[in-house]
């Protein structure tokens, strides 16, 4: 979790790096958009050559190698000063980052039995919510407060100080994680060897699946549209965030950050909630299509209240809610539907998915520029979450609910 949400944090601050950035640079939207965006594609391309080197090298010493070096990218994002340069950088830091999350699946897969690793991933995934939460803020007070320092302005420092949380983490990685739990000596012998015939009964029970037909499933292709779509407004949305607060009115960073706050802190009420009720009625296909329509409302309503701070920031908290709340509750479909060969569908789901990450902050860049505004924008998400509610129910019930 820490690691996750210090990489998160490296990954969006750019979107407050804009306000200061844009400016003294002069990068239109458009540019901001692309390069915002082309993190995803180097991360996409290499996530799946990242893991084919975890399996040869290990966890411990591959996931530590990862950490480091977007520690190193996002520091040195700071000396920027082309649009190519900005281009250069972003696709690097999705390059190192590339591999990280199936990484650490692959690696809960290896030390939790399968009952108990629905759960754990739901609190790895707590921290998209957590990193806005403690990110926002601390990425608006560097940019007021440490503006000018050592004739520095404040967007140089966002990079030079929120990469220093990834050397910490690489450290605790490379000293606490261990690549065979089974073997660990912070292990009683009993449960060493209770935990290894568990994970390998597990390891049984996934040889004797059949994977073929998997990919020309149409159901997996549904689950890759509705996760592209997804992402697509959660990216399209984290990106500008602070340029739409900025927009009604609030000219302090570090306040906009402490306001970008907010919706972060609804989201992690609003995983928790829904998480438990779907687990409660047994009901995963109108929870997402519930959580699609939040993000859709809020974004539409932000747009509406766009003038009023107050009930524009109450607009945001839906939108994002309804965003950050979608993906733990999302794969709890494919893994129902799949079954055995979820390793090979999911793989393709996120990595297919995970476009929408490109997508998303640079057609919200593209229409901005050219429409002057951000009602366009807003409802090109809108209009991808709506189409997101109709895959959702086209999903049969029978098999997503199980």
């Amino acid at each position: 979790m820490f690691a996750y949400i210090t990489s998160y944090i490296d990954r969006v601050n750019v979107s407050f790096a804009k306000l200061q950035m844009a400016q003294q640079l002069g990068f239109s939207d458009a540019v901001f958009g692309f390069g915002a965006g082309i993190f995803f594609l180097g991360y996409v391309v290499f996530e799946v050559p990242s893991n084919m080197i975890l399996q040869r090298v290990g966890a411990r010493r591959w996931i530590t190698r990862i950490i480091l070096s977007w520690g190193i990218v996002s520091g040195l994002t700071a000396f920027v000063a082309t649009p190519m340069q900005f281009y250069v950088m972003r696709c690097l830091l999705g390059v190192a980052e590339a591999g990280f999350i199936p990484a650490i699946i692959f690696y809960i897969s290896l030390s939790f039995p399968q009952h108990w690793r629905a759960r754990i991933l739901s609190m790895f995934y707590a921290a998209l919510a957590l990193a806005g939460l403690i990110g926002s803020p601390l990425t608006g007070f560097i940019m007021e407060y440490f503006n000018g320092v050592m004739n520095l302005p404040g967007w140089k420092w966002i990079f030079i100080l929120e990469a220093l949380p990834a050397f910490i983490a690489a450290i605790y990685t490379w000293k606490g994680l261990e690549d065979d739990v089974t073997r660990s000596t912070r292990i009683d012998e009993p449960d060493r060897a209770l935990l290894s015939r568990v994970l390998a009964n597990d390891r049984e029970i996934t040889a004797e699946a059949k994977h073929k037909g998997v990919l020309s499933s149409w159901l997996v292709w549904a689950f890759c549209l509705i996760y592209f779509l997804d992402v697509f407004g959660i990216y399209g949305y984290t990106f500008w965030a602070p340029t739409m607060i900025k927009s009604m009115g609030i000219k302090s960073d570090f306040v906009i950050g402490l306001l970008a706050a907010l919706p972060n802190a609804v989201a992690v009420v609003v995983m928790v909630t829904f998480g438990r009720s779907a687990d409660k009625r047994g009901e995963r296909r109108l929870h997402v299509a519930a959580l699609l329509l939040m993000g859709a409302l809020g974004l539409s309503l932000s747009v509406l209240w766009h003038d009023n701070l107050w009930l524009g920031m109450f607009a945001l908290c839906i939108a994002n809610a309804g965003l950050l709340s979608l993906p733990p509750l999302f794969w709890s479909m494919p893994t129902a539907v799949l079954g055995a060969s979820a390793a090979i569908g999911i793989a393709f789901i996120s990595a297919f998915g995970n476009l929408g990450g490109f997508f998303g902050p640079y057609v919200v860049g593209f229409l901005k520029q050219s429409s002057g505004g951000m009602t366009l924008p807003i409802f090109s998400m809108v209009g991808c979450l709506l189409l997101g509610i109709v895959v959702t129910m086209m999903l049969p019930k029978r098999l997503v609910n199980r």
